[in-house]
């Protein structure tokens, strides 16, 4: 089963849900927000992909973390902790199909490729 990992707030998760649903690509959506993330999810991904694709430093709520709290993000057992305790951290949105990271972030042209290829 296809998860959409985020928060439904965010502009790039509806822009995802939107392409799933425009592209009849069932999927199931996983609020952060209300259901949170384990640590052993964050380790399948970075196990996957590089640290820096799943942990956004370019997000806001990183951003206006306080530095001590940003110097204290020294590996990644200390991401994936800061990633759990403020989830908006993390690079959105995460698709992730049965435990494969299949794309981070809105990619329209890589949903395509992967996820319709008798479509091209």
């Amino acid at each position: 089963m296809i998860t959409i990992y985020g928060i439904p707030n965010c502009d790039m998760i509806k822009k995802t849900m939107d392409w799933f649903k425009a592209n009849n690509i069932v999927y199931q959506f996983h609020d952060y927000r209300k259901e949170g993330i384990s640590a052993e999810k964050l380790k399948e991904w970075i196990s996957q992909a590089p640290l820096d694709k799943v942990f956004n430093k370019n997000s806001t709520t990183y951003k206006e973390l306080p530095e001590e709290v940003k110097n204290a993000i020294v590996d990644e057992e200390s991401a994936i902790k800061a990633m759990m305790e403020s989830t908006s951290i993390i690079k959105r949105p995460i698709v992730d199909d049965n435990g494969k990271l299949m794309v981070v972030g809105f990619k329209a042209d890589q949903f395509k490729v992967i996820f319709t290829p008798d479509a091209q």
